[in-house]
């Protein structure tokens, strides 16, 4: 983002606001960002070819684990649905309820970790933090090969769902840290695509495992046994090659250090702090965006968790072999890869997340429709395949909140407080939405169905006030701006495709003051250098020079 030349205004320095206003006269670099003793309030020299440079250094090392990761904390998370229909039931003596309540104990264990996982987040170095979580819920996924009944099973899927917690919220925090706001969508994408690729390969691995023979274990333990070996074998390799930030980061020379720093100046949301400040808590708590958000997550995920818990017993209602369920399964991951991809690639180009947003989940209400209305008989099964395949289009929903929450969050205690409170969302939805589906009901499950279909149409209503809240945000900012003796309008250069210092003048710039100054609106900015407060650890409230992106 950049501000317009202008006049020098006398006012400036008396609205100016400082590391020493803000944290009453402490040192700057304690208080504010980790880069900020790296490379002070100077503007280090940036090329295009520099940044596209380091965020292809940056993917290969950062981007590469977070993709693994996640994908193993989907692939662990979704085998339960297989477990099912390779007996899991039925060897376990689980009756009524009981295996929605499996389903539902590993997001109630996220859900009351959250605000321990939001301090952890900032306190803990990310190198010591993911490393611990992904060796935890690799041991409870391989420990629930050994539950023979409804408490063991509660127990390890608990212990799953208390070290997955941090997950989300810790790999929204690093994509901030390390990537520009245009940037973000696609490698968010990459991530949590993985989805898709972990719904393959665990109907690939089911379908594969399943066929083993063993006089000891049984087809299910043997699936949740392997996956949660590769899990806590992969902990190792995510210590040795993880970095905790820029400063810290091995794969950087000192120069590409100071250089991927100043290439994030524009976000305004910083590179993070060890600090765990309760002042930005509180703004969190205020704010009714976040509740927003928490809506939208909430909503979203009843919708995943009934694909992750129930998709497999939806298929096995339409075909009787347990083998064809996993392969029917597998072009339904194809196609969450597909739709995560183009929805963030859509979001990033029109720099509109709320409409994309929209305009998917319209196939996932046309899709809740064909599964409700169309009879289970033999004629209608490929109606009622099409209608599954297209609750895929729903996956594509958390990769835009999530960066659509990252862009407009500044300050890395608030962003991690609000990443966890979106995954405590994510958590309660994923605990209501096997709840909303009585075994009695099978295979239709019309009661489930017809719940789900007004969750959807909420949640579409529920973006459109987000999205109309933001724009009224934008506008507060501008006459805080005003109030400070800043401009009005400030052009977000972070939402660029290729890299711009953030004082560089353009054509865009200049027609937007044009423009100002033919309705005599135009206010100066004095000899402010815009970006001075990136890496002050300020929230998106506190910094003026911050735009929200819709």
């Amino acid at each position: 983002m950049a501000l317009a030349d202008s006049k020098p205004n006398s006012t400036h320095e008396e609205h100016k606001v400082t590391s020493m206003d803000i944290d009453g006269g402490k040192n700057e670099a304690m208080h504010g960002d980790r880069a900020l003793a790296l490379i002070g309030n100077e503007q280090v020299q940036l090329t295009e070819e520099d940044s596209r440079r380091i965020c292809r250094k940056t993917d290969r090392v950062i981007l590469a684990i977070l993709v693994w990761v996640y994908f193993l904390q989907i692939l662990d998370k979704s085998v339960l649905g297989y477990g099912a229909t390779y007996g899991l039931k039925t060897d376990t003596n689980l009756t009524g309820n009981e295996y929605s309540l499996i389903g539902s104990i590993a997001p109630i264990a996220q859900l009351a970790w959250q605000p321990f996982s939001s301090y952890l987040i900032v306190k803990v170095p990310h190198r010591i933090l993911m490393p611990s979580l992904c060796l935890g819920w690799g041991i409870a996924q391989a420990s629930m090969a050994a539950c023979h009944n409804f408490r063991s099973l509660m127990a390890a899927r608990f212990f799953l769902g208390l070290f997955e917690a941090g997950c989300l919220p810790l790999f929204s925090l690093i994509t901030s840290q390390w990537y520009r706001r245009a940037e973000q969508p696609i490698r968010v994408a990459a991530w949590y695509g993985t989805n898709g690729a972990a719904t393959i390969v665990a109907a690939a691995l089911s379908y594969g495992l399943g066929h083993i023979q063993s006089d000891v274990l049984r087809e299910w333990q043997i699936i949740f046994l392997f996956v949660g070996l590769v899990t806590i074998v992969s902990s190792p390799f995510i210590y040795w090659k993880l970095e905790n930030d820029i400063p810290s980061a091995r794969f950087l020379t000192e120069q590409e250090k100071a250089q991927a720093i100043e290439r994030l100046r524009a976000n305004q949301t910083g590179t993070g702090s060890r600090e765990f400040k309760w002042r930005q808590l509180l703004e969190a708590a205020m704010e009714p965006k976040t509740y927003l958000w928490i809506a939208m997550a909430l909503l979203l995920n009843v919708g995943a968790s009934v694909t992750n818990t129930f998709g497999p017993l939806i298929l096995n209602g339409l075909v009787s072999d347990k083998y064809m369920t996993s392969l029917l399964n597998m072009p339904f991951g194809a196609l969450q890869i597909i739709v995560i991809l183009l929805a963030s690639y859509l979001a990033q180009k029109a720099r509109v997340k709320g409409a994309i947003l929209m305009f998917f989940m319209i196939p996932v209400v046309a899709g809740l429709a064909v599964l409700y209305s169309v009879p289970r008989d033999n004629s209608a099964k490929a109606a009622l395949l099409v209608g599954y395949y297209l609750l895929a289009f729903l996956f594509g929903g958390n990769p835009l909140i999530v960066t659509w929450i990252v862009g407009n969050t500044a300050g890395t205690t608030k962003k991690s407080a609000i990443m966890s409170v979106y995954n405590a969302a994510s958590a309660a939805g994923n605990i209501v939405g096997p709840l909303l589906f009585n075994s009695n009901d099978a295979p239709a499950y019309k009661p489930g169905l017809r719940a789900c279909l007004a969750i959807f149409v909420a949640l579409v209503a529920v973006v459109a006030i987000q999205w109309a809240n933001l724009i009224v945000l934008n506008k507060l900012q501008s006459k805080k701006r005003v109030r400070n003796g800043k401009k009005a309008i400030v052009v977000d250069h972070s939402m660029d495709a290729t890299y711009r210092a953030m004082d560089e003048n353009n054509t865009d710039e200049e027609i937007v003051i044009a423009e100002e100054n033919a309705a005599g609106t135009a206010q100066h900015a004095g000899d402010a250098r815009l970006g001075e407060q990136a890496f002050l650890d300020l929230t998106d409230r506190e910094n003026d020079e911050f735009v929200y992106i819709y």
